[in-house]
């Protein structure tokens, strides 16, 4: 059992040092990367499904933000972690405007996902029927949950991602250069960004 975890933790980590490098390399400033970051995690804290990687692309794009960076964090919203998500973004909202209980809410919330499961991508008028079953009495507070939790996360993933961007970038340019001085005029190819 131990040793699973072991690989289970070895694999995320590698999965994590990929998705840190490929960001890394991303065209852009480092503020358009950490903007795009996190316009793409507001976007997936909200009750969007099926419309996130639109929606995130747009925003990216009226606010000069890094649209690869803002449709890859919209992937945080996936199958294991909607329930969870839309729970606590409810949970805040209901805080604001009242609704049914939070219980009852992710019922409803689960049945309508696991009903959208069955439809085909292309069943749109079959999509919005079921999604309006859910009502507004659960939308309204889902929405309000999920920006104000999308901004707060949001906001505070921008700094670290900033930083992060331009020390690895600064990081790159001195191993480079090092290299340079050692090899002597040896050119490294140089990375598109």
């Amino acid at each position: 059992m131990a040793a699973q975890a072991d690989t289970m933790v070895g694999r995320l980590r590698a999965q994590l040092a990929r998705f840190l490098r490929w960001l890394v390399r991303l065209r852009g400033s480092p503020e358009a990367i950490g903007l795009g970051v996190s316009v793409g995690i507001l976007v997936a804290f909200t009750p969007t499904l099926g419309f996130q990687i639109i929606l995130s692309t747009a925003l990216a794009t009226l606010l000069n933000a890094s649209r690869p960076a803002a449709v890859l964090m919209t992937a945080i919203t996936s199958p294991p972690t909607i329930p969870p998500i839309y729970a606590f973004t409810y949970w805040v909202g209901s805080l604001v405007w009242p609704g049914p209980p939070v219980a009852e809410a992710t019922a409803m919330l689960g049945d309508a996902f696991a009903q959208l499961a069955h439809l085909e991508w292309n069943q749109i008028g079959e999509q919005t029927r079921t999604l309006a079953s859910i009502g507004w009495d659960v939308f309204v507070p889902l929405w309000i949950g999920g920006i104000a939790v999308g901004l707060v996360v949001g906001g505070a993933a921008y700094v670290p991602t900033v930083r992060f961007v331009r020390f690895s970038r600064g990081r790159m340019g001195r191993l480079r250069a090092a290299a340079k001085k050692v090899r002597g005029r040896v050119h490294l190819p140089r990375r598109r960004r």
